[in-house]
């Protein structure tokens, strides 16, 4: 996406500043890259866009007078992904703001000067992104999305709202490491709950499609779905195949509980963004992302969808419900 067509598409989401904002404006325009994972007309992009550029105007940038703010979308394409990576650093960026590992991993690939303030990345230390979580080192700092050890939680939730459940497949994309860590959580927590695991490699729509109908020949299965660009790009099939098929499914993204699914427990990931202007900030200020510590979530949700367990024949516990942050009637 280009700059012109973020402008047309934020519209009315920006806010009006204080005079005073405005005066303290730095001596030159100062240039920001963003490279999302999602596609440019996704609303969740515009979602966690409008975030961070609301975040921004609150310590006085605004694109257009003070900074320019240059925005890619991969769409969960690797090979544009990697494209956009080269083209934004090109630009010379002063700091740039990259959503999830895959990719951060892009952008580090083709930098190791330019300040980058990552969001959404599950193990920042494992995947060499910084040196530790407390002095990140690099040219990279930013916000885990959560640890690996939540990923058992959700096997643990399926479990409670649907206690026939015995198998669950967990649908992930190969190409995210990230992804292999989270499978281990589930996979280690399966056999306290007396429950197989097993995971489901897709690439693409009509490869999930094809998987999850296959698994749901055998009766008492539930999906998992961990957050990835794939999941969240293919969301609504997911939802709709998981409905179909008459599978209970745990999402670590509320977003998938809004659009029909069934339970979702995971991190605010639009107050990620908000948090990341932040440190964006800071770094336009001059200070240096080896000197900013990765930050960890402060703010998590367990949503439950009551029309979708009823069209699944689940009687959601009360004590489940009585958990929940939200419920959707």
């Amino acid at each position: 996406m280009k700059r012109r067509e973020f402008i047309t598409l934020l519209g009315g989401a920006t806010v009006a500043w204080p005079l005073a904002a405005r005066a303290q404006q730095p001596e030159r325009m100062r240039r920001i890259g963003v490279l999302f994972n999602l596609a440019a007309d996704d609303p969740e992009s515009l979602r966690r866009m409008t975030a961070f550029v609301q975040g921004l105007q609150q310590f006085g940038w605004t694109d257009g007078r003070n900074v320019r703010i240059d925005m890619r979308s991969g769409a969960a394409d690797p090979d544009r992904i990697r494209r956009y990576a080269a083209e934004l650093i090109a630009l010379e960026p002063d700091v740039i703001l990259a959503a999830t590992a895959f990719v951060t991993g892009a952008v580090r690939r083709a930098t190791r000067t330019v300040p980058i303030v990552f969001v959404q990345v599950i193990d920042p230390v494992g995947a060499g992104f910084v040196e530790s979580l407390a002095r990140p080192s690099g040219n990279a700092t930013g916000f885990m999305q959560y640890e690996y050890g939540l990923s058992g939680k959700w096997l643990e939730l399926l479990r409670e709202i649907a206690p026939h459940v015995t198998r669950a497949a967990v649908i992930r994309d190969p190409t995210d490491p990230a992804q292999i860590g989270q499978f281990a959580a589930i996979q280690s927590m399966a056999p306290s709950l007396g429950m197989l695991v097993s995971p489901v490699n897709v690439h693409d729509a009509p490869e999930m499609e094809r998987a999850v109908t296959a698994f749901a020949h055998s009766s008492n299965g539930g999906l998992i779905v961990p957050g990835s660009a794939l999941a969240t790009t293919h969301r609504d099939l997911i939802i709709t195949l998981a409905a179909r098929q008459k599978l209970p499914a745990v999402y670590s993204n509320p977003l998938f509980v809004t659009n029909g699914g069934l339970i979702a427990y995971g991190p605010d990931r639009i107050d990620q963004y908000r948090r990341a202007a932040g440190y964006v900030d800071r770094i336009l200020k001059g200070e240096k992302p080896a000197d900013l510590p990765v930050q960890a979530p402060t703010k998590y949700g367990l949503v439950i969808n009551l029309k979708t367990a009823k069209a699944l024949g689940l009687e959601v516990p009360p004590t489940l419900l009585a958990r929940a942050d939200e419920v959707i009637e």
